[in-house]
């Protein structure tokens, strides 16, 4: 099932396109890598998907409707979870608060949602009364990544997880978008600078640049010639 279509897709700020023309599909279960240099747009494709920004021109479908991007929230109820690359946490509210305060995220499912977070972070059941502020930046992002993942996402959005984290870390919390697709049959899009870890866990890669794919293929041909990728980077 095509949980995410993008059909020439402008995006950006203030009506000044960043991404232009942007085709994209995402299916249930599938993890796709959004790879690029800097300023390649992919951050900016995130918000758009998630109604952080509006669409400039083209089309945007979640699970076969067309969603308004200019309502983030009505996105969001529609399944759509997003990890921002600042993990917009509320430093001053404990754990468990900031689970609660999960978007779309129904008050009858919040113990159950506890027993998810912490089933897929242990770490964070002895950190459940501890303010955010005061975690570690791992424990921050996986408190991040929780959050978006008790909802139940139909689609989950990753923003550079790895950012500012020890590549230990990075290598035991990236594997968990894996798992959500395979284990909630979500769709995932995951933005992340260290492609070969990107390319281990996805089943697709699209690389942009300058607002546009350069290279949409499987991740496990990618991993086998990696040049391909070098060359879209490189231009």
């Amino acid at each position: 099932m095509t949980v995410l279509r993008l059909q020439g897709l402008d995006a950006g700020y203030d009506g000044v396109p960043v991404v232009r023309g942007l085709d994209l599909e995402v299916v249930a279960g599938e993890v796709v890598a959004l790879l690029g240099p800097n300023g390649a747009g992919k951050t900016t494709t995130l918000r758009t998907i998630s109604g952080l920004l509006p669409t400039i021109g083209g089309r945007l479908e979640v699970l076969g409707s067309e969603t308004d991007s200019r309502r983030p929230h009505r996105v969001t109820r529609r399944g759509v979870a997003h990890v921002a690359e600042d993990r917009s946490l509320f430093p001053g509210l404990t754990v468990k608060e900031n689970l609660r305060l999960a978007p779309g995220l129904k008050r009858r499912a919040r113990a159950a949602a506890y027993d998810r977070a912490v089933d897929v972070f242990p770490a964070l059941g002895a950190l459940m009364n501890r303010k955010a502020g005061l975690l570690s930046g791992g424990e921050q992002q996986m408190l991040a990544v929780a959050r978006a993942i008790v909802t139940e996402p139909e689609l989950l959005l990753v923003d550079e997880m790895s950012l500012g984290l020890a590549p230990v870390i990075v290598e035991e919390m990236l594997p968990v978008v894996r798992r959500v697709a395979d284990e909630f049959g979500a769709a995932v899009i995951v933005v992340e600078q260290h492609i070969h870890l990107a390319l281990e866990l996805a089943d697709r890669a699209v690389v942009m640049a300058n607002g546009h794919v350069v290279l949409d293929g499987a991740a496990a041909d990618l991993r086998a010639d990696p040049s391909q990728v070098e060359a879209s980077y490189l231009g």
